[in-house]
């Protein structure tokens, strides 16, 4: 006889009408489900005999792989949120950091963005940290992408008074369904403008001054990216800036909270000296933290550690995000895992094939391993973010390789 299946939750079922088979993926294994099952129709049917013979041959190792998810969307250290867009990674983000099953574990509010807008969606970031808890959803002008649309209804923001009442906080003019009927805009100009009201309501809503500020660059998305993870971590606020010359926006906004040190992202290439001195000018507490690539820089900052500020992920046993550098909106959409979860940050490859000499290095450096006892060792876990257009699955296999736990001494 066989057993009855379970009724399949909700939030599943909205997952399932996305077309993006890795957001299924993660979202069924987070709700328990049994999954994902082959497909009858794909091609090359691994049960077709071979014509003549009346064998049945086996299916090779990689094409068995794939129908089953592995490794494309998990292997031992690492799972894909596998979208061929922000918007639909972002709504696997959001459904894989809250499964929706009960009231508990949906998320008060939901922070929407336009998809033409990266800084605005890098700078809503902070609205994920505590206690508000608003994930990155992609929306337009025009209308909501059809991943948004079904994510929001599994998600089913209901506001609470840490949002102020808000179901959704809406960044410029980008459209809102019509479920929503708490939505509190958020006014948008240019980059540093939209930042500098982000983060009034960001201090309007948390009731504190931060405890530091991110100044980042409005011209160059790969090295502002990690910004996102961090904000969505601390609760920092992110800013903007040219590279020479300092937005009378972030002026003002550096200017209400002068005694939080602020921390310039980025090398002098991509944010000039002469605008940390304008920055010393009001906060005379300014620090650096740069690589010269948005690779390197990406690692400059999850190695930082300085008057509570960086991640200080200089050993084995955390969790880490990876994402394209050339997709800035990515950098927020999975800044949600960066603030649950394994609470990681979020590293950059400059390619969808090979793995940046850079970052096989840090993550050799991080490597956990263990001498007697592997179950009481310290385990590394990766979120791989896009698609296979976007990070390949060799490059995915080489990062698995790389988080996996080695025995070290003893008899080889």
């Amino acid at each position: 006889m066989k057993r009855r299946r379970r009724p399949v939750p909700f939030a599943l079922k909205a997952i399932v009408g996305l077309v993006i088979v890795a957001v299924t993926f993660i979202v069924a294994a987070i709700l328990g489900g049994s999954g994902p099952k082959t497909s009858s129709s794909t091609s090359g049917d691994a049960s077709a005999p071979v014509s003549g013979s009346g064998e049945t041959p086996r299916a090779p190792a990689a094409q068995t792989s794939s129908q089953l998810g592995y490794p494309a969307f998990a292997t031992n250290n690492t799972t894909r949120i596998g979208g061929a867009d922000p918007a639909a990674n972002a709504a696997g983000v959001a459904l894989a950091t809250f499964p929706s099953t009960t009231s508990s574990l949906r998320p008060a509010a939901v922070t929407l963005v336009g998809e033409d807008d990266w800084q605005g969606a890098i700078a809503a970031s902070v609205l994920m940290a505590a206690p508000v808890g608003a994930p990155v959803l992609i929306s337009a002008p025009g209308g909501v992408p059809a991943p948004t649309s079904a994510a929001l209804t599994a998600l089913d923001p209901q506001g609470s008074g840490a949002t102020g009442g808000a179901q959704a906080f809406a960044v410029g003019e980008v459209a809102t369904p019509s479920g929503l009927t708490k939505v509190t805009p958020i006014e948008a100009g240019d980059a540093a403008a939209t930042a500098a009201a982000i983060e009034k309501l960001r201090d309007k809503l948390f009731g504190a001054a931060p405890e530091h500020v991110v100044i980042a660059s409005a011209d160059q998305p790969g090295f502002a990216m990690p910004a996102a993870a961090w904000a969505a971590r601390s609760g920092d606020p992110v800013l903007f800036t040219s590279r020479n010359r300092l937005p009378p926006a972030t002026a003002a906004a550096l200017k209400l909270h002068p005694k939080a040190p602020a921390y310039v992202l980025g090398p002098s290439s991509v944010i000039s000296s002469a605008v940390v001195r304008q920055i010393a000018k009001i906060d005379s507490q300014v620090h650096r933290v740069s690589g010269e690539d948005p690779v390197t820089n990406a690692i400059a900052l999850a190695r930082y550690a300085g008057g509570g500020f960086g991640w200080n992920v200089n050993d084995p046993g955390h969790g880490f995000v990876v994402a394209r550098s050339d997709s800035p909106l990515d950098a927020a959409a999975a800044a949600p895992l960066s603030a649950s979860g394994t609470w990681g940050p979020l590293l950059l490859t400059d390619s969808a094939d090979t793995l940046p000499p850079a970052l096989r290095g840090y993550l050799l450096d991080v490597k956990p391993g263990y001498t007697t006892d592997p179950t009481r060792a310290f385990y590394n876990h990766v979120w791989v973010i896009g698609d296979e257009g976007a990070i390949d699955v060799n490059q995915q296999a080489e990062i698995d390789n790389l988080a996996e736990l080695t025995k070290i001494g003893g008899e080889p």
